[in-house]
């Protein structure tokens, strides 16, 4: 049976390994964990079971190029498939939540950040769900290599909307993190399937080099082969735009990709990699996720990978057809500071963690009601590490996450608005006039006060939100939130301010720690022995034959890579060294604090350095090569 569906819905004819074990136990009612090697056939794993399911699938996905891709291929089956992001219109938007709420799709796809919208969640409510797929589903574990405190809210979500059976999916999964995964899903062990790490078709290689030889080398290796398929990874953002255009002066078709572009920008490039019009992209790390392009040839590291789960993603968009293919690492310590210092500036300082606790003993209400952006400027922490303080004081009983909202509502009138009110009659027409009393004509929008109009009714906020979602459902108003925030109950205001400040800051200390030494992992890695291929399924605890794959640098050239620090850096106590704090310190000015001098000199971005527009100085990240603990404790000794 579940053959002919895969042929009469998909057009194959044979399952990949490992495919019908997790869509035989999706449709015997299980939850499950699928750990398949990118490339391998992890979206059939839910794909088939979505058209099979009497609902709808969720799928939570991470990142809109992977959802564009799969909605994509979906459509062209004739599936009903579809997406919600902020590149809809209004009316697509509420159309396909017209379908979901009908019936009419099999597949929708959101991000995890979606969850917490307070008019997604009311919509939500109104669907069917058969099965929640969690994709790169390895993001909820803090001993992941991708982290994101958002998705530790999947686990509640899923019991809120009653959604009974859930697939993780992932194709980096340490032993570690398999078990964080489970137990946080209620997955039973004996419903993980794992196919295998090892891929023979990829040869993997490692080539020592200066940092001032690895141009010429790139070079000289694509024009072995000018149109193969290519990507080139890169940590920076700049430095995708230097390499690209070195190669194109070099007379190959080759772009850069970055998050730095806009979603139009990066698209564009993305069709013109999957068509064939462009041969090379050299890209951060944002490029990749869900590309399914099975003819890459090349994967080329030109700066060291963030982790070897970053590695083994990044490779595994090699081959996927099967064939031969080169995954080559340009390799020296030069730019090792480079990926530790990204990682020094996730690290909350110990007096902003204190203000925040502050904040929370301080407050008169039972519930703080947070826009995380203003306050991850207000303490001066980074969006992702100030979501995981926020998760911590959760999992510490201090706070509990409530649903998020809007605080700002406006509409554009479609219909007249006492025309609006003739639609109801008694208590609702009234509620209805009351509504429209709160709100405040401007040039274009109309805005609405919701907490007034919610007040004046005696009504709960959610009523008067339902009321406008109505409205613009039938197409009366034309209606636009923002604002999001995120509200938080208070649970225990009888805390040690002194000894929750240590706890949570030795949590982002030893996960800091963590971080590093999965950088550090990577280098043992690239000089390991006796093979590559081997060492690197060995870490995803896979168990290989002893021996050798015959392929990789290593068992080619008899010993493992030996990589240097090829690039002198100049002390950092001469005058012209003192010349850069000085000037940083004059662009600083009030916020010239010793972590905020040391972001800025060392290039690590943070939200004061953000709103001060810092990267645009010449002066910003000039010691970017320094290691960050040594430019803080140099700045410490020059600073009064």
């Amino acid at each position: 049976m579940l053959n002919q569906a895969l042929e009469k819905n998909f057009g194959f004819t044979g399952f990949k390994p490992g495919q019908k074990q997790v869509i035989e136990k999706i449709m015997r009612g299980r939850s499950c964990l699928a750990v398949f090697p990118t490339g391998a056939g992890k979206s059939m794993c839910y794909q088939l079971p979505a058209v099979l399911l009497p609902h709808m699938t969720l799928v939570v996905s991470p990142l809109l190029s992977l959802m564009k891709d799969q909605v994509d291929f979906l459509q062209g089956r004739s599936i009903p498939a579809a997406r919600l992001d902020s590149s809809l219109s209004s009316e697509d938007y509420m159309n396909i939540l017209g379908q979901a709420k009908n019936g009419k799709l099999k597949i929708l796809m959101i991000a995890v950040e979606r969850f917490k919208n307070e008019r997604f969640r009311q919509h939500l409510k109104q669907m069917r769900v058969s099965l929640m797929l969690v994709d790169e589903a390895h993001c909820i574990s803090e001993w992941g290599h991708n982290f994101r405190p958002d998705y530790l809210k999947l686990p509640v979500y899923r019991r809120e909307f009653n959604i009974q059976q859930v697939l993780l999916l992932t194709a980096t999964a340490t032993p570690r993190v398999m078990l964080d995964m489970c137990a946080r899903f209620d997955v039973d062990k004996s419903d993980v399937v794992v196919t295998g790490f090892h891929r023979p078709n990829l040869v993997l290689k490692v080539a020592p080099i200066p940092e001032a030889d690895k141009a010429n080398l790139l070079i000289q290796r694509l024009l072995e082969s000018r149109e193969a398929p290519t990507i080139v990874y890169v940590t920076l953002q700049k430095t995708a735009e230097t390499v690209a255009d070195i190669l194109a002066d070099a007379g190959i078709e080759a772009k850069a990709y970055h998050a730095g572009m806009s979603n139009e920008q990066r698209e564009s490039i993305q069709n013109e990699f999957m068509s064939g019009k462009v041969h090379c992209v050299v890209a951060t790390i944002a490029f990749g996720m869900g590309i399914d392009k099975n003819n890459i040839r090349r994967v080329i590291h030109y700066d060291l990978p963030k982790s070897i789960e970053n590695y083994s993603q990044e490779i595994g968009r090699a081959g996927r057809d099967g064939k031969e293919s080169l995954c080559l690492a340009l390799a020296n310590k030069d730019k090792l500071n480079v990926l530790e210092n990204f990682v020094y500036g996730d690290m909350p300082e110990k007096q902003s963690i204190a203000k925040l606790l502050r904040i929370i003993a301080s407050s008169e209400d039972d519930e703080l009601h947070l826009s995380l952006y203003s306050l991850s400027n207000e303490l001066t922490i980074r969006l992702l590490p100030l979501k995981t303080l926020l998760v911590y004081l959760e999992l510490e009983t201090i706070l509990e996450s409530r649903a998020s909202y809007y605080s700002q509502y406006s509409f554009q009138p479609v219909k007249d608005l006492e025309d609006i009110c003739q639609s109801f009659q008694g208590e609702r027409l009234e509620f209805v006039r009351t509504i429209f009393r709160h709100c405040q004509a401007k040039r274009t929008w109309t805005h609405v006060d919701i907490d007034a109009a919610a007040a004046e009714t005696g009504s709960p906020r959610q009523r008067v939100v339902t009321a406008l979602e109505y409205f613009h459902e039938q197409n009366w108003i034309l209606l636009r939130a923002s604002s999001s925030m995120d509200v938080f109950r208070i649970m225990n205001r009888q805390f040690d301010q002194q000894i929750l400040t240590e706890k949570l800051y030795s949590l982002f200390k030893n996960k800091e720690d963590h971080e590093i030494g999965r950088i550090h992992l990577v280098l043992r890695f690239l000089q390991s022995s006796p093979c590559l291929s081997f060492n690197l399924a060995k870490y995803f605890g896979e168990q290989m034959p002893e021996g050798s794959c015959g392929k990789c640098s290593v068992c080619l050239d008899g010993r493992p890579a030996v990589l240097e620090r090829t690039k002198r850096l100049s002390t950092l106590s001469g005058p012209d060294k003192l010349d850069l704090l000085a000037g940083a310190a004059e662009f600083l000015d009030q916020e010239a604090s010793l972590s905020n001098l040391a972001r800025f000199l060392c290039g690590v971005n943070s939200p004061i350095l953000t709103k001060l527009k810092a990267s645009k100085t010449p002066i910003f990240g000039q010691l970017q090569d320094y290691p960050f603990a040594e430019v803080r404790n140099w700045i410490e000794k020059h600073v009064p």
